[in-house]
């Protein structure tokens, strides 16, 4: 692996400098003999930012992210954010899986920079990269101070998550929603047993997942899902969608928004192998419907979100757009005087 590149680039002729983030000095590589993470190397670092500015051009429906995590053991072959371990010179298919990069300095420095007068107080996504709730959180435990700094400054933010370990984080998560719009959603793209360990295999079960959704709102924090990935020709016949928006529904989540498999360089090259590997007839099918880019062509992604829109209609739950707010009042507290403020609001993505 190589970390040159990473180091400050600063030009004394041209007064300009480069900003890694961060230095080769700052690299602590790790690992634990421990059954669960038996075979990953961690690089611990102290990052010089923490808050990213998404680029404009991008789909996302939000400007600024915290990933305090790089690299992923939930090790879904589909994640499109493989491509992110190249920039490092690691291995954007095994190395993904395997080779975390762990910035250990994260709530200290988002704290600093939420302290900062160029900040206003966006709002901060969370899990769109990947997990920050997947198994090295277990032991790192950066989110609680991520999520404290995010109350402290009353900063409004949203995670998405495929990691029961949120549920660790609840009475934090109860507090900032106190003082600002708290967003939660969980990714749950279909039920299938066999599909979920071979496409997903260092996740927890979707029932799992929808016991974090349930236990959520039996706390008063409404959360949504996210019905992704939906996989062409193996997750998206109308008794699959059926089944797991009746479940989603069954959980309680406020919201369904469904997004069809996108393949990115770095995660197409890992989910073909795996295809061509486990579901070998499939291949020039996908071939096919990939051959204009990442994306499903337009007709097959209208179509899977009318499907799971109307099932979330029959099931008693309303669609929601990526981007749009859905808020759910958090109980006040039984001795709240009846004069009291209105009750903190959450907003889910």
């Amino acid at each position: 692996m190589r970390w040159d590149h990473l180091a400050d680039d600063t030009n004394p002729a041209r007064g300009t400098a480069n900003p890694a983030l961060f230095g080769t000095e700052a690299v602590t590589t790790r690992t634990f003999d421990t059954p669960e993470f038996r075979g990953i190397t961690f690089h611990e670092v102290r990052a010089r930012s923490i808050v990213n500015q998404v680029p404009g051009a991008s789909r996302m429906p939000f400007e600024w992210t915290v990933n305090p995590y790089r690299g992923c053991t939930h090790a879904c072959v589909y994640c499109f954010a493989r491509k992110t371990h190249s920039y490092l010179d690691l291995d954007t298919g095994l190395g993904f899986d395997s080779q975390i990069v762990v910035k250990i300095n994260a709530p200290e420095l988002l704290r600093r920079q939420l302290g900062s007068r160029q900040w206003h107080g966006a709002h901060i996504a969370m899990g769109t990269n990947v997990d920050c709730y997947q198994r090295a959180e277990g032991r790192y435990r950066l989110m609680p101070g991520i999520i404290a700094a995010l109350r402290d400054h009353a900063n409004p933010f949203s995670i998405l998550t495929k990691g029961t370990l949120i549920l660790r984080d609840l009475e934090l998560l109860r507090q900032a929603a106190e003082v600002t719009e708290v967003g939660i959603s969980v990714s749950v793209g279909f039920l299938d047993d066999e599909l979920w360990r071979t496409v997903e295999p260092g996740t927890p079960s979707p029932e799992r997942r929808l016991d974090v959704v349930r236990t959520l709102g039996d706390h008063g924090i409404g959360c949504g899902v996210l019905m992704a990935p939906v996989i062409p020709f193996l997750g998206d016949r109308p008794e699959q969608l059926r089944a797991t928006v009746r479940a989603i529904a069954a959980a309680g989540a406020t919201s369904v928004t469904p997004l069809v498999l996108h393949l990115r360089p770095g995660a197409r090259e890992w989910f073909m192998q795996w295809l061509a590997e486990h579901h070998p007839r499939l291949v020039p099918r996908y071939e096919r419907m990939y051959a204009a880019g990442a994306y499903a062509p337009t007709w097959y992604q209208r179509r899977i979100t009318r499907q799971v829109h109307e099932l979330a209609t029959e099931f008693g739950i309303g669609p929601s757009d990526r981007g749009a707010a859905r808020r759910v009042t958090v109980p006040a507290p039984a001795a709240a005087p009846a004069e009291a403020a209105d009750p903190a609001q959450l907003t889910l993505l």
